[in-house]
């Protein structure tokens, strides 16, 4: 549902204008309190605000680890699925988070891909047809103070030898 309004509104508007609304509209993504309040037109660079408040503040006032961890959770995926293009297949394999001290104000985390991140996951999926790659980002406040560490692997493969692979695995 999300790709094919993602493809159908690619005709109106940009698609990182799409990432953003899609983001901050979809009910799933709404419940985590975040909401996406920046994005770079080539979808390299994210940034995302979890404020405080009575929606997701835990029993000693401060913000809810889950909301933190939800929060960053499809982010890395759909941003690299959007870089990379329709010829790849890019899945979340795991996460974890870190929590470094109580959150009692807004804030925020940024999602970033270099040009180089991208050219060598190109590369080595050329070569190696599917990897996993490591990608940490940092919840904090506006004064860089450190409340989580997000630890995230993703899975990428060429699409072609990801449908290989699930039709070997389905006929064994």
């Amino acid at each position: 549902m999300y790709q094919t309004a993602t493809n159908f509104l690619k005709k109106f508007m940009p698609t990182s204008a799409i990432f953003k609304y899609g983001f901050n509209l979809s009910p799933m993504y709404r419940r985590t309190t975040a909401r996406v309040i920046k994005i770079s037109n080539d979808l390299k660079e994210v940034k995302i605000k979890v404020p405080l408040s009575y929606k997701n503040k835990n029993y000693v006032g401060a913000i809810f680890g889950g909301s933190m961890f939800a929060a960053t959770d499809p982010i890395y995926m759909i941003q690299l699925m959007q870089i990379l293009g329709k010829d790849y297949v890019v899945w979340d394999k795991s996460a974890t988070i870190n929590y470094k001290r109580p959150a009692k104000e807004h804030i925020f985390c940024d999602f970033k891909f270099t040009d180089e991140e991208i050219e060598v996951i190109k590369k080595r999926v050329q070569n190696e047809h599917e990897i996993t790659i490591e990608k940490i980002t940092y919840l904090k406040n506006t004064e860089n103070t450190i409340f989580a560490e997000v630890i995230k692997i993703l899975y990428i493969a060429e699409k072609q030898f990801y449908k290989e692979k699930l039709k070997k695995r389905a006929s064994s």
